[in-house]
């Protein structure tokens, strides 16, 4: 994260198209905020428009704009996104959802640097910093004749891969003190050890828009600590073992663990986890996990596991 955000600090203040990818929820329109923000533009409109959000036919007039009377119901003139955006920066997600009639369109006004309305005549100048988002990788698009080539090499200049949650769990315990100082500004509220260990073991399909929201809805409810009581139904009921094993094998495929390492660390959660269930009572983990308490015993030695000290001796 710290090599994507110094790249974005050095091409930020360029004019030059950016294409950022990256699964859903992992704050691809957060860092256009940045970007813009950043550029000499900053002081112009940052405007927005989800390419999968609206049916075709309006897609083409919400880009270009329309002159009155050129389609059923046109009673006024309006301008598109490339105009409202003048001088400053577009933001085109979804990228990957936009049609190819569309496509065509949206690379002639790029090259040209002009657009037309629909239904209108005169060319009309554009100046504004483009920043695409695609949740899939373009270029199997392309190959599939699904994305046009042309397109594709004009907007990807500038390629910035903003890997999903589950690929930076270090980053989990900052963004949870974030978002809880967002939504609950005014209480010092903490997260008890066992929330923050589930929230380390999950793997966040959706991402750190799914971080934000499970923390903002927990908090609600949160009296002082947010604990498992106050979290959604799903992690109450979510598999611990099942979190872990997956959690350690992202770090394993990513060559950071040896074998023998990936499962030290299965087993370290897992009788970590046991441990904190059990309110620190040696006796009940074993019970729990089928295992002698003897070989309980050492093998939370031998890995070096943390035990409270009113469950060491029992």
């Amino acid at each position: 994260m710290l090599d994507l955000i110094e790249r974005i600090n050095r091409i930020a203040d360029s004019d030059i198209s950016v294409l950022l990818i990256g699964e859903t929820g992992v704050g691809k329109e957060v860092f256009t905020d940045y970007i813009h923000h950043l550029s000499q533009r900053g002081q112009y409109p940052l405007v927005k428009i989800g390419l999968a959000t609206l049916p075709p036919d309006l897609l083409e007039s919400e880009l270009f704009g329309f002159e009155k009377g050129s389609f059923t119901n046109a009673d006024h003139s309006k301008k598109g996104m490339f105009e409202l955006a003048d001088r400053g920066t577009l933001f085109l997600d979804d990228i990957d959802d936009s049609p190819l009639n569309v496509q065509s369109k949206l690379l002639r006004a790029i090259e040209a640097e002009e657009i037309r309305h629909i239904g209108g005549t005169r060319p009309i100048p554009i100046d504004v910093r483009l920043v695409c988002a695609s949740k899939v990788e373009l270029k199997d698009l392309v190959e599939n004749k699904l994305f046009r080539q042309d397109l594709y090499y004009r907007i990807n200049v500038v390629e910035l891969r903003i890997p999903p949650l589950r690929e930076r769990k270090n980053d989990i315990p900052l963004l949870v003190k974030h978002f809880v100082k967002r939504y609950k500004p005014k209480e010092n509220l903490d997260v008890s050890d066992e929330v923050m260990e589930l929230f380390m073991n999950y793997d966040w399909p959706g991402n750190v828009r799914e971080l934000r929201n499970v923390v903002q809805r927990s908090a609600l409810f949160a009296e002082k600590t947010i604990s498992m009581k106050d979290l959604p139904d799903r992690f109450k009921d979510n598999d611990m073992i099942e979190n872990i094993v997956k959690s350690c094998k992202v770090c394993f495929d990513s060559g950071n663990m040896s074998y023998k390492e990936l499962l030290n660390c299965i087993e370290t959660r897992l009788l970590a986890d046991a441990i904190n269930k059990s309110d620190g009572n040696q006796s009940s983990a074993a019970k729990n996990l089928g295992m002698k308490l003897s070989t309980f015993r050492d093998r939370i030695k031998k890995l070096d596991i943390s035990t409270p000290s009113s469950g060491r001796n029992q």
